[in-house]
């Protein structure tokens, strides 16, 4: 299917209601529609064919979806980037896909417009604030632009965070993106109405593809330009969503702020969350807060077009015999099991699937898996081996089949030759009532390999060095605690909460 068959599809079968309300601006099915062909044919004008590439670079707009559709309708390869690229990164990322058009937003055309001369000369700039209106209008209403290229063609090009190394372009086709959709969303229906509040980047696939599933699905899009607790009650309370998707960062902000129990949240029915460990405290809390709402923890990643594994509302129900809840409170940890629509297994270093409980590399296998990384051949070929996906993530799987995270394989610890999971520690600290947060790394050492090192934020609560490693002490084996601990007001993370660890031991890695 391709990807725009959803908007068609939405604006047959519901063309009235309204696809987008952003900022005061509400746009039905039929003007999102009409907005897109508009801007197709004025690409088109602009001499934008099959292959081009189409960049953007702005927070959250309900332009950015005519901009997709409208290059997705030329068959042309649609490019977000991060507005949070640094100038180096940017550059790279631009001279890397090579975009005939960036359309940009009024805060970043001082850092796209150097990028765009020493690293992409010949593409042409549209300011979303100056030109993009005069643009859209250009463009003739009176011919629609029908796309002809293979679903299995590459129609986003999406940049990993490149947290370790130089941004990769995931290349995600037509097919990668709607298997999910055909799989897991109801198509629209003209007596039932969904909405869906996103305050989630549309440059992620989380975020991308929560829009594609609402656009879909015939769901009004809630947009938020980027997230803020005040806001996202404010407009939860007015708009009256019934769904959203949130990172744990995120709702930790919300279950923390004085605010949340003075508005109603009573429309939200569905809230999905992901992209990052989830503190089992503050799923809790949220549970405990919202017990109209079915919660679902999604797992995956840019390379598998969004989610592979799921932890279902059924999982958040926390009742039972007491046995029954201890079971589910230890599954709260986990990422649930895979879905039908994608193949998961866990494997050893020799791609040999492990044994029940024992720990191995996430790969998984499916049409929704990347074709590879955007001219960059080696990486493609470390990351798909004999058509698996090797996610970097390893776990292991109960026997019941849920997945339990022991973390990156790039982040564990080896010490005296018995590996340590970073995730494992970090929710042992994260039970101590003095430790708000908590990441574990590596630091090298001459007789051990490397030793085990907490970086912790403290709560109110009195805590110190000793106090913690004693905690650890009882409750992991001698090998796995930290035998330091450095305390810092917060922890550096991604735009969407994933902790970086690769700053962390650049700044706190040094020997004992």
């Amino acid at each position: 299917m391709n990807t725009t068959e959803a908007l068609t599809i939405a604006c047959a079968i519901v063309p009235e209601r309204e696809a987008v309300v952003f900022q005061g601006q509400r746009l039905s099915f039929e003007r999102l529609q009409a907005n897109t062909v508009r801007l197709c044919n004025a690409l088109a004008e602009m001499g934008i064919g099959p292959g081009d590439r189409v960049a953007t670079m702005d927070v959250n707009r309900s332009e950015l979806l005519e901009v997709y559709f409208a290059t997705a309708s030329l068959d042309a390869v649609y490019v977000p980037l991060s507005f949070r690229a640094k100038q180096e990164e940017l550059a790279y990322m631009l001279e890397s896909s090579s975009p005939k058009t960036l359309f940009v937003g009024e805060d970043y055309r001082e850092l796209a417009s150097p990028a765009l001369l020493h690293s992409a000369p010949g593409c042409r700039m549209v300011d979303f604030s100056d030109d993009y209106q005069a643009l859209l209008e250009s463009g003739s209403l009176d011919q629609m632009c029908f796309p002809e290229a293979d679903d299995a063609e590459t129609t986003v090009l999406m940049y990993t965070a490149g947290t370790t190394g130089v941004p990769k372009g995931v290349m995600l086709s037509h097919d990668s993106l709607t298997t999910y959709l055909l799989a897991n969303v109801d198509p629209p229906d003209p007596d039932v109405h969904e909405s869906n509040l996103l305050p989630m980047p549309l440059y992620h696939i989380g975020g991308f593809q929560t829009a594609l599933a609402a656009v879909y699905g015939g769901r009004t899009l809630v947009l938020m330009r980027q997230f803020d607790p005040a806001q996202w009650l404010e407009l939860t309370e007015r708009e009256k969503p019934t769904r959203s998707i949130l990172v744990p960062t995120m709702l930790k902000q919300l279950m923390d702020d004085p605010e949340f129990p003075k508005h109603d949240l009573s429309s939200l029915r569905v809230m999905t969350y992901g992209a990052a460990p989830m503190p089992q405290d503050v799923i809790r809390r949220a549970i405990e807060a919202l017990p109209r709402v079915q919660f679902i923890n999604a797992f995956g990643q840019t390379e598998s077009a969004a989610t592979i594994a799921m932890l279902g509302p059924d999982d958040h129900v926390l009742q039972g015999t007491p046995e029954q809840v201890e079971r589910k409170l230890q599954r709260l940890s986990s990422i649930g099991r895979p879905l039908d629509d994608v193949q998961v297994m866990l494997v050893d270093e020799d791609g040999d699937e492990v044994a029940q409980g024992e720990v191995g590399e996430i790969v998984a296998r499916g049409p929704r898996i990347m074709s590879g990384y955007w001219q960059q051949q080696g990486e493609t070929a470390d990351a798909i081996k004999g058509g698996w996906l090797h996610t970097g993530d390893l776990a292991y799987q109960d026997e019941d089949g849920y997945i339990f995270l022991v973390g990156r394989a790039k982040d564990f610890i080896k010490r005296g030759g018995e590996m340590v999971s970073p995730e494992e520690v970090e929710r042992v600290l994260a039970s101590h009532p003095g430790v708000d947060e908590a990441a574990i790394i590596g630091v090298p050492d001459d007789y051990w390999g490397e030793r085990v090192r907490a970086v912790v934020v403290p709560t109110e609560s009195p805590v110190d060095e000793a106090d913690l490693i004693e905690y650890c002490r009882q409750r992991l084996s001698s090998f796995k605690r930290p035998e330091s601990v450095v305390f810092v007001e917060e922890l550096p993370r991604n735009p969407l909460g994933k902790i970086l660890k690769t700053e962390l031991r650049q700044k706190f890695g040094h020997p004992m």
